[in-house]
């Protein structure tokens, strides 16, 4: 590693934490050349996953076009990004049982089952974008589906 200082290429390792359920590892340095401290963040490089669309079209995945869908399906919800980002991140955890590819239905009904625990009107929001709801009815069934969930949850 270089110092971002001085471009002395010998450091040494003060500190190391792992970050975000030990997916990434942060590591305070000191340059045995001029002194400075600096951070670095290291992360396992995997496999590229694609994602499978729904017309057979393949795509790499984005993990912040999904936190972007979930951000829009909890906009004005009691919602803390920090519970949308443990969302997404436990979403992505659970793809990586998939090793090359991954079907986008797949991602959407864990990312559904996710925001159905954590809030129903976000289930709902992004349920009716996803399943691409086409009328009220469509809307009727699902807030019905939802209700019966959440009632046999209360009993």
């Amino acid at each position: 590693m270089r110092c971002p200082s001085c471009d002395h290429p010998e450091d040494r390792v003060i500190d190391s934490r792992p970050l975000e359920s030990s997916s990434v590892i942060r590591r305070r340095r000191l340059c045995v050349y001029c002194g400075k401290r600096f951070t670095t963040y290291e992360r396992v490089e995997s496999t590229p996953l694609m994602v499978i669309k729904s017309d057979n079209r393949r795509e790499p995945f984005n993990r912040a076009k999904m936190r972007e869908g979930v951000q829009r399906a909890c906009e004005k919800r009691p919602i803390s990004p920090a519970s949308v980002e443990k969302l997404i991140s436990e979403v992505e955890y659970d793809l990586q049982d998939f090793v090359l590819e991954v079907p986008s239905s797949d991602i959407g009904d864990r990312l559904l089952k996710k925001l159905l625990d954590l809030d129903p009107v976000a289930y709902v929001r992004f349920a009716s974008v996803y399943r691409q709801f086409k009328d009220l009815d469509d809307f009727y069934h699902e807030l019905t589906k939802v209700k019966r969930k959440s009632e046999a949850r209360k009993v």
